[in-house]
């Protein structure tokens, strides 16, 4: 049955790293946020499987411990571009974990700490309102958390003719994808994209790819067939997907509008995560800007901030990094630029550790 409820507690859309990162900071604060998700069952998203040292850092501050959640350390960059191949010590241990150990621990978190979750779709959001399939739900203060899906009324601008689209394929544990892939990230640059492959808890390894719609289209819009072909095309990529049996399901997101941010909000609506800033996700920093958004729009709350001084506050923050991540991203999504990427970072490692600092969230 639909109804209205007047609330004064701040409600959070969306029960992922950064609407669960902002309750934590709400419910800590005394303000008894109430989390709304889709699902109450915590799933396995496509993107944010690297968690980089910042983001590590910043989950201690909350109470998670990647380790102790079984994620695999990471200690170094791989850059494949062709026939040429790189290798750069990252500037501080980082992880591999699925999205489903992460989000779980975080949800847990923060109904630990007070949060309350409730079950609901939201079909629309409005000044002060969110419309649910369930119900209503009003309060002076929304944080908008739902990640890389927009929600109607609050639409992100799309991108041109040739979008960046999301694929991920989770490739079993085996001998030797361990031998591959211990303790790294790699980064596979392709003619019009790339893909990041990491370890996560038990040994699978995550494949993450953002490419360019033409280049799926071109593959008949079937996801294994493009990536058989990128197989095909790429010896270093078809030696870690030798390990994928047939058959392996494979997830996809459209229209990613990478490079945007939000520099400005209405009145009462925080917005966080990839709602605030999008960064290319070959930076490995998406789930630093869910978690650093989160922290930041609760304490702001919790301090009298306003919304459009916390989204113009964290616009500031977000330019440097997705600046830098998406000046990399046109680069490595054209061959020459990619080959240019690689040997630069084979001459000289330490440019790669510069990229990887310039990226970084603070």
């Amino acid at each position: 049955m639909r109804g209205e409820a007047a609330l004064t507690a701040p409600l959070i859309l969306g029960a992922g790293p950064a609407g669960c990162a902002a309750a934590i900071v709400l419910a800590r604060g005394g303000a008894e946020p109430v989390l709304i998700d889709r699902d109450e069952r915590v799933g396995d998203a496509l993107c944010g499987g690297f968690m980089s040292w910042r983001t590590a850092q910043s989950l201690r501050g909350l109470g998670i411990d990647l380790p102790a959640l079984g994620a695999h350390r990471v200690g170094r960059l791989r850059l494949f571009a062709g026939e040429r191949q790189a290798d750069a010590r990252l500037p501080a241990t980082a992880f591999g974990l699925s999205r489903h150990a992460f989000d779980t621990a975080l949800r847990q978190m923060a109904l630990a700490s007070g949060a309350r979750l409730e079950i609901d779709r939201a079909r629309g959001l409005a000044p002060g309102r969110i419309e649910g399939e369930r119900r209503e739900w009003c309060s002076d203060a929304i944080f908008l958390a739902t990640g890389k899906h927009d929600v109607r009324g609050e639409r992100r601008p799309r991108q041109g003719d040739d979008p960046a689209l999301g694929l991920r394929i989770r490739l079993p544990g085996s001998e030797r994808l361990h031998d591959l892939l211990a303790g790294a990230i790699e980064l596979h640059f392709f003619d019009g994209g790339y893909a990041g492959i990491v370890l996560q808890e038990g040994g699978s390894a995550n494949v993450c790819l953002a490419v360019r719609k033409s280049l799926l289209a071109g593959a008949g819009g079937d996801p294994r067939t493009l990536l058989d072909r990128l197989a095909a095309d790429y010896p270093a990529f078809a030696e870690r997907m030798a390990g994928a049996p047939a058959g392996l399901p494979i997830d996809t997101i459209g229209s990613v509008p990478y490079g945007w941010i939000a520099t400005e909000t209405q009145p009462g609506l925080y917005r966080l995560g990839d709602q605030a800033a999008v960064i290319p996700s070959l930076a490995g920093e998406g789930m630093s800007i869910a978690i650093a958004s989160g922290i930041a729009a609760g304490e702001a709350y919790l301090s009298g901030r306003s919304a459009p001084q916390f989204q113009r506050g964290f616009a500031r923050r977000s330019r440097r990094p997705v600046g830098a991540a998406s000046l990399v991203w046109h680069l490595a999504e054209n061959p020459t630029g990619a080959l240019a990427l690689a040997t630069m970072a084979k001459l000289l490692p330490a440019s790669a550790g510069l990229a990887m600092r310039l990226s970084r969230i603070d």
